[in-house]
């Protein structure tokens, strides 16, 4: 399945080495290890240059969200996912307290992959605790995703091949936790490509806009903490309505 429409705001990264000396959590083609800041190879491969202005573009517009009780941080990316990779994570705080958190990785096969529908593709982990009886609901995994969907309805120029799924975690205490009441979860595991409008290619970093989905993933993490980011349904959280 592909979804599209037209694109909405320009502003990606054009030049393979703007913005790309600084990016940390970088695998693949000529970057340093995972953590250490991964310099642009001015004159590397095409699919370097092509990373480098996708890392750029992916990473553009994290500011914005950072007043939105999320904290950001660099993670290693992963390696054998793909030949190039970059990932973020972030975490939801109320009160002092974390209550939700995530990882979004960005990969990239200059050959593509069977099930990608394109070059690109991103991977999300969501999770956050929720009470007995919202784990126990029956429409948590439905609303789980639409909590995804929607925001990437809301937010990407395109999306195509989603895949995903949405678990309940009990977590219970032994030995000297044993005193510690159970812990219930959600988590979503997803993927999806970023693709632009019909007639723009999949290769475009303009028309696919990856700065957007970080956007969506954002909201979709604030809504599993129960933040009721506009557009999306939440199971609220206790003691917050």
């Amino acid at each position: 399945m592909t979804r599209s429409r037209a694109p909405r705001r320009p502003g990606v990264v054009q030049d393979a080495a703007a913005g790309a000396s600084a990016v940390t959590g970088v695998s693949g083609g000529a970057a340093s290890a995972p953590g250490v800041a991964a310099q642009a190879a001015v004159a590397g491969s095409p699919a370097e240059a092509t990373f480098a202005a996708a890392v750029a573009a992916f990473t553009t517009g994290l500011d914005a969200h950072r007043r939105r009780d999320l904290q950001f941080e660099d993670v290693p990316a992963p390696k054998r996912l793909a030949p190039y990779a970059t990932a973020i994570a972030a975490t939801v705080q109320r009160d002092g307290t974390d209550v939700a958190w995530g990882r979004l990785v960005l990969l990239y096969d200059p050959d593509g992959q069977q099930g990608w529908d394109g070059f690109f593709r991103l991977v999300a982990y969501v999770r956050a605790d929720v009470e007995p009886e919202m784990a126990a609901d029956p429409l948590l995994g439905e609303v789980g995703w639409s909590w995804l969907s929607e925001a990437l309805d809301a937010h990407v120029p395109g999306y195509a091949a989603p895949s995903g799924t949405v678990t309940r975690v009990l977590t219970e205490g032994f030995g000297a936790k044993r005193d510690e009441p159970p812990l219930t979860g959600f988590e979503l595991r997803a993927s999806w490509s970023p693709v632009g409008p019909a007639e723009a290619g999949n290769d475009d970093l303009e028309s696919i806009d990856l700065s957007a989905h970080i956007t969506a993933w954002c909201d979709c993490l604030s809504a599993a903490a129960g933040l009721e980011p506009p557009g999306t349904r939440a199971l609220r959280q206790p003691g917050h309505g």
